[in-house]
């Protein structure tokens, strides 16, 4: 760590003495002028966790739904899930110490978190629309090259897309191509089979009208156009070209407001949605022929889905473990309606997604929605297979029926499940996913006096890993290799590794 190249940079993004900011669920989030110290600090921090990892780490430049002269900036861990809470706190830490004191903070994160210093870093970046967001993306990079770590800026994306791109980089393209092309191509031909495969009735020209928040949503709605040639015709209003962001428009307008967005008129029971300013929060509405305003925010969201998914289970004759997850500011009749004519288990947790989504990751099938829209739908790894194997299998309504979860799956980006590693021989062999022991063996045959082996956390949704060598340099680079083996094979990664000699 070159500290006097450090400081040099720092000096250009300097830290206005006495601002304090604290990284929550959505990150950093202020007004714009106050943010170039941020990002210089968490380009230097997306270098550090990558090396921690041993994996690429994302940096995504947004304030969401804010104002237009908001912005933020938010982690992205490399199975494309929020920063780990312990991360959140070095965020806050780093960002908050004033110039004398940032070489002491970055060498302690260092150390507690046991940083290879040597080890490569690589770091993709992303960003909104807003005015302030390439000079701000810019600042980032500073303090990704300071820290010597190589990075890919993919300019302007959605959220979720940067999130897509992390997990496809970390898993050697299993998931996906880590390109705009690859992420349209994934979302477009599960969305046009399912379309073919689903019932319906009416007029076969399916249509939406998509409110863009004003927002990246519409450049990249506009781009993935073509490929729902087959299906699918959106027409987009609020795109950009007149409008300011989130400015009488967007998910958290409509929400809030209970009607359509400005420059949107809808004519009775056409579909229409809005996104918000990144793209990761998204309500439904229509109104009814007596002109009525109907809005299908989270609670809705996750009760349709959640029945669907449930109604396919049953034509699949699979008894899954599925659970829907809300906070205590969920609708009471939506909670009724799931665990009483649904028989779907509800469960509530406190506010905030990532609590939201370390419960549903407990399930086989797990689906969570805030009432302003964001959320999604989780299945374990086992499930996924399972599914997808009886797709291909069976030819009878029990395999149509599981083409199409298969298909919905895949319109979901999935993320790390403890509960694919199962071991036997005292939790000393793993015996799936497969070939995960095989690689094991045969890092543990590259180091002297050595042995590793990994198993589920039985209280939290991680990978404990295990390793000796003859050296403790040895024995937690070793750690970190079959950490890496993990994530590749399994799909996920847990805690930092346990290594002695």
């Amino acid at each position: 760590m070159d500290l006097v190249a450090i400081t040099k940079r720092s000096a250009v993004h300097a830290k206005p003495s006495g601002l304090v900011l604290q990284y929550g669920t959505a990150g950093f989030r202020t007004k714009a002028e106050h943010l170039d110290h941020i990002m210089f600090r968490m380009g230097l921090l997306a270098v550090l966790r990558s090396k921690q990892t041993n994996s690429t780490i994302g940096v995504m430049v947004t304030a969401s739904h804010n104002p237009e002269e908001d912005n933020g900036v938010k982690l992205v861990d490399p199975l494309g899930e929020m920063l780990a809470p312990s991360w959140e706190e070095h965020a806050t830490c780093l960002a908050n110490a004033e110039e004398p004191d940032l070489h002491r903070v970055l060498l302690d994160i260092s150390e507690k978190e046991a940083v290879d210093l040597q080890r490569d870093a690589f770091v993709v970046i992303a960003r909104d629309t807003r005015p302030s967001s390439e000079k701000l993306s810019q600042s980032v990079i500073d303090g990704v090259m300071v820290l010597g770590g190589q990075f890919h800026d993919y300019g302007l994306l959605t959220t979720p897309q940067l999130h897509y791109m992390v997990y496809c980089r970390n898993t050697d393209g299993q998931y996906g191509k880590a390109t705009i092309d690859g992420y349209f191509q994934k979302l477009s031909k599960a969305f046009v089979q399912l379309t073919k495969q689903a019932s319906y009735s009416g007029d076969e020209n399916r249509s939406v009208k998509v409110d863009c928040a004003n927002g990246i949503g519409a450049l990249k709605l506009k781009e993935m156009e073509s490929y729902f040639s087959q299906g699918l015709t959106v027409r987009l209003f609020n795109d950009g070209s007149t409008g300011k962001l989130n400015h009488f428009c967007g998910a958290d307008f409509v929400k809030s407001h209970q009607k359509p967005p400005q420059g949107m008129e809808i004519k009775s029971n056409e579909r229409c949605c809005s996104f918000d300013g990144d793209a990761d929060r998204i309500v439904y509405f229509y109104c009814d022929a007596g002109g009525h305003f109907h809005l299908i925010d989270g609670d809705k969201i996750a009760t349709l889905i959640s029945s669907f998914l449930k109604e396919l289970l049953l034509e699949i004759g699979e008894n899954l473990n599925i659970g829907v997850i809300q906070t205590a500011y969920a609708n009471g009749s939506s909670t009724r309606y799931l665990e009483e004519v649904m028989k779907v288990p509800v469960y509530c947790t406190k506010t905030g997604v990532k609590h939201l989504h370390h419960k549903a990751q407990e399930f086989d099938i797990g689906v969570y929605f805030e009432a302003n829209g964001h959320g999604t739908a989780l299945f374990s790894k086992a499930v996924e297979v399972k599914i997808k194997q009886l797709g291909k299998e069976l030819e009878d309504e029990r395999g149509k029926a599981a083409k199409m979860l298969g298909n919905i799956i895949d319109l979901f980006n999935q993320v790390a499940d403890r509960r694919v590693i199962s071991t036997t021989d005292a939790e000393r062999q793993a015996v799936t996913p497969p070939g995960l022991q095989e690689a094991i063996n045969d890092l543990v045959k590259q180091y002297k006096l050595s042995r590793a082996f990994v198993r589920p956390s039985g209280t939290e949704d991680v990978v404990r890993v295990y390793a000796e060598a003859d050296s403790q340099e040895s024995a937690d680079r070793l750690a970190y290799e079959v950490s890496l083996a993990v994530f590749q094979l399994a799909g996920g990664i847990g805690e930092r590794p346990q290594s002695c000699f």
